[in-house]
């Protein structure tokens, strides 16, 4: 080409500018096209180049497709939409009632039903903790039964559950924490250990799981001296959980993707950077009941701290046995976290996600019943976890022997999370579950802390609201004749009946009694 067809080219382009872009475009296609035929990795798209890719984008952005545009407001999974707009409402401060009706069908099998009372108790003769009108305080205290120095009665009975930093990022960790302070429940750290992003207040319960990720030593062993170590260095730790599985993942170590293990997380945990953090099935502490309890005591004992476990429902000779020494023995767990296979935060194989372990109404009335027919189910501190954050199924797990509420993912969506399912990926939109520095510019701490503390506190009050409406002052004093299960064909029988079990009463006065171990209001 000469010169002079050179300008004349340019200046055409630059009368057409569109000419250059096609041109660009065609380019570009025509690479792409050359490039699918010759790839042989995927079917679609060497069968049909460039088309192919749109049927891995729709793949793609699926569940936001479905999420948005095509699944009514009671059909997602986990959480459908009605769900997730009362907890995004709550946390916003914003109307989250609901008009028209109800959209459940309630005659089906399965349903409850809370039974309110002709005589209310009346709102106006409502205590206020602190002046705070969603305070609902524990009726019990970790380590009381068993004498531990430092024993823990937690100041809410609804509670974060335990979600590590590394699943979430360290802005998603510090807005749970400072939320968790203004609404002054406790986050539970998961197996991840303590981090920098756990220390701005609120109550801690220090999670140890198959890894030990915090108090281990090179060789990944558990080291006391580094427990310790740690624990002097954070004063927020109020309670010790040893994690046996969740529901999640049952009988198999926790998953963090290579791609979330920065240098700060391999520094926390002990780990390798860069590389999948894939913890032990089993502990190397103990490998029976006996070797759990005395780990138990052996931890209250250089701690002080009430000492519990964390366990997915599976066969019940554990179960029997563990009930069976602690009865004869005196010692054994503080407190019991039940999780649901209902329940999961983070990445699992989906055979262990769907099929492994009971789901939590089924396997906390079964370990419920094994302690409560030893004498000894009323000196151990019940948490549920497991899709419990809503009012509606909190009451249930009340009702069934609960005294504590642990709740994850409905934590996760008051600070952001839109249910994206990309939690493995390391990609969340959200910026919730990532490790990514620009998927966590997004997220605003200050802002996301107010929102997770409203959500827990107006979880509380929607409970303190059905609580009243039901007679009584505190949700703890629900009990199974208070709620009806749909049998199907139009028939219900009680809670009790279901279950063939009544929790252990309750000890409540007034809730000004509790007064004492609330601690006063303090900003994040």
């Amino acid at each position: 080409m000469s010169e002079e067809q050179l300008f004349a080219t340019l200046r055409i382009i630059d009368n057409h500018p569109w000419l250059f872009w096609f041109g660009v475009s065609a380019i570009f296609l025509i690479s792409v096209f050359i490039h699918d035929l010759l790839q042989r990795k995927h079917t679609i798209k060497h069968n049909f180049p460039i088309v192919g890719h749109i049927r891995y984008l729709f793949e793609m952005i699926g569940p936001e497709l479905r999420q948005y545009w095509v699944a009514n407001d009671k059909e997602e999974m986990p959480f459908n939409r009605a769900e997730r707009s009362w907890v995004y409402a709550t946390s916003k401060k914003q109307n989250n009632n609901f008009g028209f009706g109800t959209t459940e069908l309630l005659y089906d099998a399965g349903y409850p039903i809370i039974k309110h009372s002709a005589f209310p108790f009346p709102e106006g003769q409502a205590k206020f903790l602190n002046g705070d009108p969603s305070m609902i305080p524990s009726l019990k205290v970790m380590g009381e039964s068993h004498g531990r120095k430092k024993p823990y009665r937690p100041s809410s009975i609804i509670n974060i559950s335990a979600m590590s930093y590394g699943s979430l990022g360290e802005r998603a960790v510090s807005a749970l924490n400072r939320g968790a302070k203004l609404a002054r429940c406790y986050q539970n750290t998961g197996e991840g250990g303590l981090s920098p992003y756990h220390a701005f207040g609120a109550d801690v319960v220090w999670q140890l799981g198959t890894g030990y990720f915090g108090a281990r030593d090179e060789k990944g062993k558990f080291s006391m001296d580094k427990f310790l170590e740690r624990l002097s260095e954070n004063p927020y730790v109020r309670a010790i959980e040893i994690k046996l599985s969740q529901g999640a993942k049952p009988g198999k170590g926790g998953i963090l993707p290579g791609a979330k293990v920065t240098a700060e997380i391999a520094k926390i945990r002990g780990i390798r950077v860069g590389q999948d953090c894939i913890s032990p099935n089993a502990h190397s502490e103990f490998t029976d009941v006996k070797g759990l309890v005395d780990f138990i005591e052996r931890i209250a004992a250089e701690t002080g701290l009430p000492v519990g476990i964390k366990s997915a429902v599976g066969e019940s000779k554990f179960w029997e046995e563990l009930a069976e020494r602690m009865k004869s023995g005196g010692k054994g767990p503080d407190f019991i976290t039940i999780d649901g296979g209902e329940g999961g935060t983070g990445a699992a194989p989906l055979t262990f996600t769907d099929h492994v372990s009971l789901p939590f109404k089924v396997g906390f009335a079964r370990v419920y019943r094994i302690f409560q027919n030893a004498g000894i189910a009323d000196g151990i501190v019940w948490i549920g976890s497991g899709k419990l954050g809503f009012p509606d199924r909190a009451i249930v797990a009340f009702a069934m022997g609960c005294d504590l509420i642990n709740v994850a993912r409905e934590s996760m969506m008051s600070i952001g999370c839109i249910q994206a399912q990309k939690c493995h990926t390391g990609h969340c939109p959200a910026g919730v579950a990532t490790q990514s520095k620009w998927l966590q510019a997004g997220l605003d701490v200050n802002l996301k802390a107010e929102r997770a503390a409203s959500y827990i506190k107006g979880f509380r009050k929607e409970l303190l609201a059905v609580a009243h409406a039901c007679g009584y002052e505190h949700p703890l004093q629900f009990t199974g004749t208070d709620i009806e299960i749909g049998a199907g064909l139009n028939r219900f029988r009680t809670l009790s009946e279901v279950l063939e079990y009544e929790r252990e009463p309750v000890r409540f006065t007034t809730m000004m009694d509790y007064t004492s171990f609330i601690p006063e209001k303090s900003s994040a």
